[in-house]
């Protein structure tokens, strides 16, 4: 049995007719053929569809589209759809009840979403070569994350969605978990992210992936799982996007019989969505990747991902701090609140964002 999953997904201005005129050739290239070879495709869905004008307050875009671009999901043959991510909620309520209703009209059965925090969290299941395979779908909190008096995302929680894991595994052959975070364009997990994943294997999943993060980022089996901290975008064409990262990307095809296997697809943006990319091209991603895999197994890792926190580029975490510490003592006093659990939790008490009261 083969399972491709793609990460994230949105027709754009460059493709949004290609999807609504279900042109899979246009929008997949070459990828076609190897759709048509797999059992299951499982795609991101990182956008509304809808036609609503209801915006949500956030930082950071609302993203939709046209509900007839199921048509390019079905053409492509598109099974199912994960839509716990930081933009399903993009348009509230009614934005995501389009949604539904649009994956629903054209037979598209999706995960990740629910009524309430707590119908978020349901499990998901389908049954393919005499195998019970299972989805756990969550976000981290970014705006679109249900709340226990609104619909929304099925959002992380570090001791709910590992008891989740623990139960879904109970009742399938093999477990998949996406988890739709880690920072994006960092091609290194963060130790937090590291750690997570592996407790994520010992709860009993069989594959872990991570996606959000708008680049490839690196690869390893651990107790006889997988685990991917970053595949880079699906089909979310943005020719002009500044970071490089986000022009190629990898599809996951999963090989399931007495056991899980994995292949890495290297593929390319293209002016109508992604493509196959070039063997030449394909070589170097697979180079650079097996690079970064290789930093797993002798703990270099973390030497990326402090170097990129401590890019230029990141300036901009610095601002809201500085501009309130204006000295040394005042400083340390937010670095001690942010370090430690409890005082952490006051804080997120006392300053709720806008995602806990829009649509309520």
């Amino acid at each position: 049995m083969k399972i491709l999953i793609g990460a994230d997904t949105v027709p754009t201005a460059q493709t949004e007719q290609y999807f609504v005129n279900g042109d899979a050739k246009a929008l997949f290239g070459d990828l076609c053929p190897i759709a048509a070879e797999a059992d299951r495709i499982i795609l991101n869905l990182e956008c509304t569809l809808t036609n609503a004008d209801t915006a949500i307050r956030k930082f950071g875009p609302n993203l939709k589209c046209d509900p007839r671009c199921t048509n390019g999901l079905k053409a492509f043959g598109v099974t199912d759809v994960l839509l716990s991510n930081n933009h399903t909620f993009d348009f509230g309520c009614k934005g995501l009840r389009d949604t539904v209703a649009a994956l629903d009209a054209a037979e598209i059965p999706y995960t990740g979403i629910g009524e309430n925090d707590t119908d978020s969290r349901k499990p998901y299941f389908f049954t393919e070569g005499g195998k019970k395979i299972g989805i756990v779908n969550v976000c981290e909190h970014e705006y679109t994350y249900a709340l226990p008096n609104r619909m929304g995302a099925n959002p992380f929680d570090p001791f709910l969605t590992m008891q989740d894991i623990r139960e879904a595994k109970k009742q399938c052959d093999y477990l998949i978990v996406i988890y739709h975070g880690g920072k994006e364009h960092c091609k290194y997990p963060s130790p937090r992210l590291y750690n997570l994943a592996h407790e994520m294997v010992y709860c009993g999943a069989d594959v872990v992936i991570a996606q959000h993060s708008h680049c490839i980022g690196c690869y390893e089996q651990f107790e006889g799982a997988h685990i991917v901290y970053g595949q880079g975008n699906f089909n979310f064409a943005w020719p002009d996007f500044p970071e490089e990262g986000w022009h190629y990307a990898l599809l996951i095809e999963l090989n399931i019989d007495d056991g899980i296997g994995i292949r890495f697809i290297p593929i390319v943006e293209t002016e109508t969505g992604c493509d196959l990319a070039a063997d030449d091209f394909a070589a170097k991603i697979m180079a650079d990747f097996e690079a970064r895999n290789a930093s797993l197994k002798d703990g270099t890792w973390i030497d990326g991902w402090r170097a990129f926190c401590a890019s230029p580029d990141r300036a901009i975490y610095h601002v809201p701090i500085l501009e309130a510490c204006d000295e040394e003592r005042k400083l340390q006093r937010f670095a001690h609140y942010l370090d430690c659990e409890a005082h952490t939790d006051v804080w997120r008490e006392l300053y709720p964002t806008w995602n806990m009261t829009n649509e309520v």
